[in-house]
């Protein structure tokens, strides 16, 4: 899958691999937060809404004088920690579930199927906010809700793809030889979705960022852990006095996910064969 046509088209495709830039960049900044700024985020670091590069703090400081940079980079661990635990919850039950409903057909499917559209007729952010607000805000609590509403969309394209591939000839040889369904799940079919699959987690994370931000923003975030989503909501009131304690976190948030974006466009383009041929030419 990972071969070397699949790495050329890659490569071709320049915001992908601005893409692919940013996010390394951000896991690089959430993985040295500690070296970069020592200390804990949340204590007092200079004079309140002190400026930009005044007293030696690189974005100024907030209305408390935290610095907003040692926020930026310890919020990074927060967003990309929810960002890829809510998206490996998602992916693991969206994939079950649209691999049985795919596979088995039937009243499985059927049932399956209306509990999916359960879950997307329910407004995503409504749903994650109910969730948060019953549990009381945790990154625990915050996780869960954001792969409640993650998964759906994932098992139908699943199943779509499911249905698609239990009819070629490879899986009537591996039913015909005796193989057991849970064999020809995981090990013949699975194995040829995982190019949709790995695009769409890709995109899925940017998502996840911007519920978790979304949620701090109004309060709902945990209350114990820096985040970017808390950062500009708790400048909002303060917008005109000191631009820069809510611009640097949303700057942050905006290059994160467009970076995400980038690269889950780059690797549709790398995983299309056609798209392939047509760079070519």
């Amino acid at each position: 899958m990972f071969n070397r046509d699949f790495t050329q088209a890659f490569l071709r495709n320049k915001g992908a691999v601005g893409g692919l830039v940013i996010v390394a960049a951000i896991i690089l900044l959430a993985l040295f937060a500690d070296l970069l700024f020592p200390g804990d985020p949340w204590d007092m670091a200079g004079a309140p809404f002190g400026h930009p590069f005044e007293d030696g703090l690189l974005f100024g400081s907030d209305m408390l004088g935290r610095d907003i940079a040692s926020g930026i980079a310890h919020g990074a661990r927060v967003s990309l920690l929810i960002g890829l635990t809510s998206t490996v919850v998602a992916v693991l039950v969206g994939v079950l579930l649209g691999a049985l409903a795919g596979f088995h057909g039937g009243r499985i499917d059927d049932a399956i199927m209306r509990f999916t559209e359960l879950f997307q007729t329910i407004p995503n952010f409504v749903l994650v906010v109910v969730i948060v607000a019953i549990f009381t805000p945790s990154l625990t609590s915050i996780v869960v809700a954001i792969a409640l509403v993650s998964w759906a969309p994932l098992a139908r394209l699943v199943r779509g793809e499911f249905l698609t591939l239990r009819s070629r000839e490879f899986v009537q040889a591996a039913i015909t030889c005796g193989q057991g369904n849970a064999t020809i799940i995981f090990r013949q079919i699975l194995p040829n979705c995982l190019s949709p699959i790995i695009v769409s987690a890709s995109l899925m994370v940017a998502t996840a960022i911007l519920l978790e931000s979304s949620l701090s923003f109004l309060g709902l975030g945990d209350p114990n852990a820096m985040s970017w989503g808390f950062m500009v909501g708790s400048a909002r009131t303060v917008l005109r006095q000191a631009w820069w304690m809510s611009f640097f976190p949303g700057v942050a948030i905006l290059l994160t996910v467009l970076g995400l974006n980038l690269v889950g466009e780059g690797l549709n383009d790398a995983f299309n064969p056609r798209l392939r041929r047509k760079r070519k030419a």
